[in-house]
């Protein structure tokens, strides 16, 4: 589908208002943790468990989203999306049990967030630009995602503050329903209109088990486990530690906000390099600047410069990982099973998110800090550094099993 430049624009500002949306109320629900805990009589490891089953829905259910948006269509996802998202949050404000709880922020946000992020959002920004814009298209979208924590993370606090914690949540849940609107322009930007009359026509299982035959998008796959766990045990924790240190709670908002701030350019200028460079080097190397900026943290006095500082150079380096490693699934694969290709990689990134939110909150239930986790952290940034390094970046035929 040919657009001009003027069409294809109007399909990214929906798609960036979308991201904005989502991946702004997602990264905000680590301010919920301190309140909500307290309000229930909740130790902090159960809202690390909802949000944790939160990372890991929204990772699994993301590769079946992609699998219907590649074969039915982007809007029925979305709008199921926007349901399950709304009916999540409303469902927070009312959950009374730990069960009620990780149902609704966990099992029913993750579904919201899996219809309506990245796993398909971006594969319908890269069918609708052209070839040459797919880069810049991909940092743009990432950032929109980026400001939207920048923006929306604050205003959460803001309505916190302001409406006390359950009306917030309810007013969130309303405002997801805008999302429903944005799906409009990307209704015709999935897998099945992509499908030429000639092409063949393979399952989902088919496809998958030939892509696992890519050396390179294994490594791509398993270097995403460890972006997962850096961005959502310091999304989710982050909050929680600057007030353990004393600090204000809005130390803490700042923080994430920031972060989503700083990625903005960081995200934007990933995109921009990424279709000029090696998209594997890029990748390899904010792994780097991750290990050096965790480590630099852990090791400094903490204060407000250090905590704002650390925020601005991880926010940096932040979701600057999407737009190669997105990139990436479209070199080997194309655009045809990109949503579900990519979603297999964002599985990987969603284990990864589980087992940072969820072994932060053990432990810190059983030791009392959270050390262990940032050394942890620091280790993996030099093992996914590792993994990126040997990728090759070049097309995989999945019409016959691969074997490079």
């Amino acid at each position: 589908m040919n657009l001009s430049k003027t069409e294809y624009r109007r399909v990214l500002l929906a798609a960036c208002l979308m991201l904005m949306l989502s991946i702004g109320y997602r990264s905000g629900f680590g301010l919920f943790i301190h309140p909500l805990s307290d309000a229930r009589g909740w130790g902090r490891d159960v809202l690390s468990l909802a949000l944790a089953t939160q990372n890991l829905a929204w990772g699994v259910i993301a590769v079946f989203a992609g699998a219907l948006a590649d074969r039915f269509g982007n809007m029925k996802v979305i709008l199921a999306g926007v349901v399950c998202y709304a009916a999540g949050m409303w469902g927070m404000s009312v959950a009374q049990t730990e069960g009620q709880i990780i149902f609704s922020a966990g099992i029913l946000v993750g579904a919201g967030i899996a219809g309506t992020s990245f796993g398909i959002v971006l594969p319908a920004i890269v069918r609708a630009v052209p070839d040459e814009k797919r880069g810049w298209a991909l940092g743009v979208g990432t950032a929109a995602g980026s400001f939207g924590q920048f923006l929306i993370v604050p205003l959460m606090q803001v309505l916190i503050d302001g409406f006390g914690l359950y009306p917030s949540l309810k007013i969130l849940a309303a405002s997801a329903f805008v999302m429903a609107l944005l799906a409009i322009p990307l209704a015709p930007f999935s897998g099945r209109q992509g499908l030429s009359s000639s092409a063949v026509e393979i399952s989902m299982w088919t496809t998958l088990v030939r892509a696992l035959k890519v050396r390179s998008y294994v490594l791509l796959m398993f270097g995403f486990f460890v972006c997962g766990f850096h961005v959502a045990f310091i999304t989710v924790h982050m909050p929680g530690y600057v007030v353990d240190l004393g600090f204000d709670a809005k130390v803490g908002a700042w923080s994430i906000s920031l972060i989503g701030l700083c990625n903005v350019f960081g995200a934007y200028i990933a995109g921009v390099q990424s279709g000029k460079r090696p998209k594997h080097l890029i990748l390899a190397g904010i792994y780097l600047g991750r290990v050096v900026a965790i480590s630099a943290f852990v090791l400094m006095p903490v204060s407000l410069f250090s905590i704002l500082l650390f925020s601005a150079i991880m926010g940096f380096l932040w979701l600057a990982t999407v737009p190669p490693t997105s990139g990436l699934v479209a070199v080997f694969f194309g655009t045809r099973y990109m949503a579900f290709l990519y979603g297999i990689v964002f599985l990987s990134h969603q284990l990864g998110s589980f087992s940072g939110v969820w072994l932060g909150g053990y432990l810190y239930e059983h030791y009392g800090n959270y050390d262990g986790i940032w050394y942890l952290g620091i280790v993996l940034g030099l093992v996914a550094a590792a993994l990126h390094w040997p990728i090759q970046e070049r097309p995989a035929n999945l019409e016959s099993a691969p074997a490079n």
